[in-house]
């Protein structure tokens, strides 16, 4: 007799999650969210795709900056590091659906990558899903204060975001995705 198992599909997954420190197992993740928080693919494609090609990307701020202590845990970097950060407002229909913030230690920067401090205006999605030699990590899913993450969108209050590492050439980039309430996952739909 094969054995059964009552978990979750999800939940069999580690590449989806990782428990502990905050985040939110997937079987937590309210069941209309899971598809945009748990999804492995290009958010920027979903994000053309749900608005119609109406997109574009907000360039906030980007420069070396120090990191908090939870995205040097992440990153293993030591705490007088500055990396590379990016904040982006990703917005469809000219309203802002997500807020990104991208830290690239300086050991990530060498060579070609270099030219991840040169975005402006380009989603860093369309690099990072198009390039041979990059691969993700597990995605973690939060649920927090908005003015915890950026004072851009402290108004927006309780909102979810999911943050992963990639590795480009085996090298990290910490990417950090927050849902903002105009995106349509809080309507549960595309």
């Amino acid at each position: 007799m094969a054995s059964q198992h009552f978990l979750p599909s999800i939940l069999q997954d580690q590449a989806l999650y990782l428990g502990g420190g905050g985040r939110i197992p997937p079987y937590r993740v309210p069941r209309p969210y899971r598809p945009w928080l748990l999804d492995r693919g290009s958010l920027t494609q979903r994000l053309i795709r749900a608005s119609d090609g109406d997109f574009r990307v907000h360039l906030l701020r980007q420069g070396h900056q120090q990191a908090t202590d939870h995205e040097r845990e992440a990153l293993a970097q030591e705490q007088r590091s500055w990396p590379f950060l990016r904040e982006v407002a990703l917005l469809c229909h000219d309203q802002p659906w997500v807020f990104a913030r991208t830290l690239i230690p300086a050991d990530t920067l060498q060579g070609p990558a270099k030219a991840l401090t040169r975005l402006g205006t380009k989603p860093l999605g369309a690099v990072l899903f198009n390039h041979p030699n990059v691969r993700r990590g597990p995605i973690s899913v939060y649920r927090l204060d908005a003015k915890r993450v950026s004072a851009d969108f402290a108004d927006q209050g309780i909102i979810w975001g999911r943050q992963s590492l990639f590795y480009l050439y085996d090298k990290p980039l910490l990417v950090s995705e927050y849902f903002l309430h105009a995106c349509p996952m809080y309507l549960g739909t595309v």
